[in-house]
């Protein structure tokens, strides 16, 4: 009787779900409304319950509006929802590489730019000032240089995409590092800077700088060299190319992949600020100013700018798939075959996630919680971050569903701000104390054999990396990975402008890289207990737990 009611559950709760309107965020507000009920010695016993309800309250799995066919692969058809919100790329697992350290990542860099003939684009929060990021502009410099001495006029493009608070921080800096490019090559060069419409007015007047970056930032990482891309969460940077450890996948000859990038850079760019060779900054003829124009006005152009290009690049991929596997529905399978002038059907499919909540763009989020309430009993989640600071919505998902989670995180030693002067020495801190609260409510749910967390170490290393490896029950090697720049927290979700990919194979081969690749990671990491933080490191000073929850939203 009980494995009946067990069993009928989930089929209850479904048909529940179908009778909510306006589901999404209400996870997140369940949360928030349970913190407020349960604000008592028991609070953590009165909220399992309503934890309980957290992935009936997350998004349903948008329906699948095209069956598959003979010619379809039958293995993944779990998530070709996604391509209902998205454009869907089919690829061989041959086209792909996971890249495992910063020197591979820097030196792949060089070396495709050197070669590339027809674009460079390269999308990051900022440039960095030192030698290694000069290395960096010398290659382009060198490139475009020869792209002259080729052909004239010149096919070779270069557009850069950085974060205009961040890129303009301090007398030497992102904008004075590609100054010299924009001067020499000023037709084939173009510089965006994104610029929060979140920072105007006096707002933008009274916050210093380094702190007027917590209000919103351009935060997508994308380098693309004609039809490869290189899809990370590394950032253009020394300590990216050495000693700071991320995540990095090489796509190479995706043009379509390709394509659809250079536009949605293209279009960030232009509702972005333009860099011009006096170091003053432009708006783009005829787009909104994005601080000193309307608001709503400038979030609703951006909006139809960058829906277009994933609507568009949408439409193009169906006509494709339709065109290279459908076009002759009276042909058999061993027809079309033997005509050899079709693809071969793709193992791996790629899905580009957005994430703009300034201008009410929410794929990746809604994508996110999707897979965390779909991931089944019995199957495994490798979730990392750099930065833990969960959303609510993110936070009640992993609590309350059924799925096992290995959570891999920074120690204090390898946060990015440890050892910082000021406010910001204290964020490892912060981060400590959210940590250790969320590790008290998994223990309170007793869940701790289902949701591990584990802290990365390395000596003279920082930890950057971020995504997650989604192991199917019964299975020992991942099917899907999500890699980009998004975090998993409040400002991934609702501040930054974010973009990464859902990667899904059936190529075992492929499935063995992803899986190494997760390994390699948290082999260097140790399972947090209730003795981590007893650890003399891990003592949170008072005032940095009275101020954490109020400005845990900006970091």
């Amino acid at each position: 009787m009980a494995a009946a009611a067990a069993a009928a559950g989930p089929v209850f709760w479904r048909r529940l779900l179908g009778l909510l309107p306006g589901r999404p965020g209400l996870a997140a507000l369940l949360g928030r409304l349970s913190d407020r009920l349960g604000r008592n010695p028991d609070r953590r016993r009165r909220r399992s319950p309503w934890l309980l309800l957290a992935p009936l309250l997350s998004p349903a799995v948008p329906a699948v509006t095209s069956p598959p066919c003979c010619l379809c692969a039958e293995g993944v058809h779990r998530f070709q929802w996604i391509r209902n919100l998205v454009p869907e790329f089919g690829v061989s697992s041959s086209h792909v590489r996971v890249l495992s350290s910063p020197a591979e990542f820097f030196e792949l860099m060089k070396g495709q730019i050197k070669v590339a003939k027809r674009r460079v684009v390269m999308a990051s929060l900022y440039l960095g000032i030192g030698p290694l990021e000069q290395e960096l502009v010398d290659c382009l410099e060198s490139t475009l240089e020869k792209s002259l001495q080729a052909k004239l006029p010149s096919d070779l493009r270069v557009s850069i995409l950085l974060d205009f608070t961040r890129g303009s921080r301090g007398r030497k800096n992102s904008r004075t590092m590609l100054l010299p490019l924009l001067q020499r090559f000023p037709e084939q060069v173009r510089v965006s800077l994104f610029h929060t419409p979140n920072l105007r007015g006096l707002l933008r007047l009274l916050i210093p700088e380094r702190f007027n970056e917590t209000i919103g930032l351009q935060h997508i990482k994308v380098y693309l060299f004609d039809n490869n891309v290189i899809l990370s969460g590394a950032n253009l940077s020394d300590s990216y190319f050495t000693n700071r450890q991320d995540r990095y996948v090489f796509l190479q000859d995706c043009p379509e992949i390709a394509d659809f990038f250079t536009e949605l850079v293209d279009a960030v760019g232009d509702v972005s600020l333009q860099l011009q060779g006096d170091d003053t900054v432009q708006v783009v003829e005829g787009m909104v100013h994005p601080y000193k124009g309307d608001r709503a006005a400038y979030c609703k152009a951006a909006n139809k700018r960058v829906m277009d290009v994933i609507n568009s690049a949408r439409t193009r991929q169906q006509m494709l798939h339709a065109q290279t596997f459908h076009s002759d529905s009276l042909l058999t399978q061993e027809d079309a075959a033997a005509a050899g002038d079709r693809r071969p059907a793709p193992d791996t499919w790629i899905y580009p996630l957005i994430q703009m909540k300034p201008f009410e763009i929410q794929i990746d989020e809604i994508v996110t919680e999707t897979l965390l309430t779909e991931a089944e009993r019995g199957a495994k989640v490798y979730l990392t971050t750099g930065y833990f600071n969960l959303t609510q919505a993110y936070m009640d998902l992993v609590l309350g569903t059924r799925a096992e989670y290995q959570i891999l995180l920074a120690s204090p030693e390898v946060n990015g701000f440890f050892g910082a002067k000021g406010v910001a020495g204290a964020i490892p801190a912060a981060y400590v104390h959210i940590e250790r609260q969320f590790y008290s409510e998994v223990c309170s749910l007793g869940q701790q054999e289902r949701v591990r967390l584990q802290e990365y170490w390395r000596r003279d290393w920082t930890f950057h990396a971020k995504g997650l490896w989604l192991y199917l029950a019964g299975s020992s090697l991942p099917c899907l990975t999500l890699i980009g720049s998004p975090n998993f927290g409040y400002r991934s979700v609702h501040r930054d402008l974010e973009a990464q990919i859902a990667l899904v194979t059936e190529s075992r081969a492929l499935q063995q890289q992803l899986h190494q690749e997760q390994e390699q990671l948290y082999r260097r990491a140790g399972v947090v207990s209730s003795a981590t933080f007893e650890q003399p490191s891990r003592q949170v000073k008072l005032w940095v737990k009275m101020v954490t929850p109020l400005i845990k939203n900006f970091f």
